[in-house]
């Protein structure tokens, strides 16, 4: 078992990586955990097929286990839901000293990492992400929110895990629209800081690139353990995790997170930003086209959809990344090489 070590401000935590984990992970969990009631956080999918498992584990080792499931998708990511969830985990008697498990992708782990880090001002949480999304990107670094109809990840809060569990034989059950989706991801971690990482992307593709998964998952979770415990509440180097994000979280808002998945999104967010810095002069020659092809090697779209301008606009103004005149983005000079760089919110119609 691969074990990676977060030190973040307020607790050092692992990250455990093996095929077959989910089998035990009940045990790591009772390790951390003495109490005799667990939260579970789970989505109706991963519900039907992974939960039973765990949940079986947990029980023959005297844990109650109150389980909350919510429906699937970006939807669930409101404040809606997360009062109701808080509601059923409250009614099934969790306390401020127990601990919340979140099962799922994404979605899930987001929600879920939020619920923990506000319901009775605080509980304990781990994660055991299922998605290639959440097992390279969002279940580490304690990075937790839900969304508002004005923006995504709004409401939120830096949060971090108990331990991060992660399990790649889950990814086997994966629809392939999204192990593509958790594929735009590690092309993004490739972009911003491991070009050999991109090498070996662009000489597979997605049906063989599974054979290098794991191998996949540490180094990106390796990255970003590596930003996270330089920059914890994202004011400078952990900005450059979100290279194609800016335009992509315009995207996924404009249509109503419904025509594109996150990781689709960030897929033409980043061609996009990345053809505008090379115009610019700001990244080298060719980079573009690089990236293009192996965008369009996992099936990714690339081309940015027709959107009222001046709506895009008015979703930029609202990135946490900006101050009341600036906006930060996030560009590669080349290959592996990610920075930071600053505009006037009010050249923002020149980069879309």
């Amino acid at each position: 078992m691969k074990t990676l070590e977060v030190k973040a401000s307020s607790k050092t935590y692992p990250i455990y990586i093996e095929k077959g984990l989910l089998g035990k992970a009940a045990q790591i969990i009772r390790e951390i955990y003495k109490g005799d009631k667990i939260g579970l956080i789970t989505d109706s999918n991963v519900d039907r097929l992974y939960a039973d498992i765990l949940t079986g584990s947990m029980e023959s080792l005297g844990l109650e286990v109150v389980k909350v499931v919510v429906s699937p998708g970006e939807g669930s990511k409101s404040i809606q839901t997360y009062e109701e969830v808080c509601e059923k985990l409250l009614s099934g008697g969790i306390t401020r000293s127990d601990i919340i498990v979140n099962l799922g992708g994404g979605v899930v782990g987001d929600l879920g990492g939020f619920v923990a880090s506000t319901l009775l001002r605080g509980v304990k949480f781990v994660q055991i992400p299922t998605s290639l999304l959440a097992q390279i990107d969002s279940s580490v670094g304690g990075k937790v929110a839900v969304n508002l109809k004005s923006g995504k990840n709004l409401v939120g809060s830096f949060y971090q895990p108990e331990a991060v569990i992660i399990d790649p034989e889950l990814l086997k059950t994966l629809d392939i629209r999204f192990f593509r989706d958790g594929m735009a991801e590690v092309i993004k971690y490739a972009c911003i800081r491991d070009e050999e990482l991109f090498s070996l992307l662009e000489a597979n593709d997605e049906h063989t690139i599974s054979e290098h998964i794991e191998e996949i998952v540490e180094t990106c979770c390796s990255i970003k353990r590596d930003i996270v415990e330089m920059d914890e509440l994202d004011k400078g180097e952990r900005m450059l995790l979100n290279f194609g994000h800016t335009f992509a979280h315009a995207v996924e808002q404009y249509f109503n997170y419904e025509r594109y998945t996150h990781g689709e999104a960030v897929a033409i967010g980043m061609v996009h930003i990345t053809g505008k810095s090379e115009q610019a002069g700001l990244s080298a020659k060719g980079t573009c086209e690089r990236l293009t092809g192996l965008v369009e090697k996992y099936k990714l779209p690339l081309e940015m959809p027709e959107m009222e301008s001046q709506s895009v606009i008015d979703t930029l103004l609202l990135d946490k990344k900006g101050s009341s005149r600036e906006l930060s983005i996030i560009l590669i000079s080349e290959m592996g090489k990610g920075f930071m760089h600053t505009i006037d919110k009010s050249s923002l119609g020149e980069w879309i």
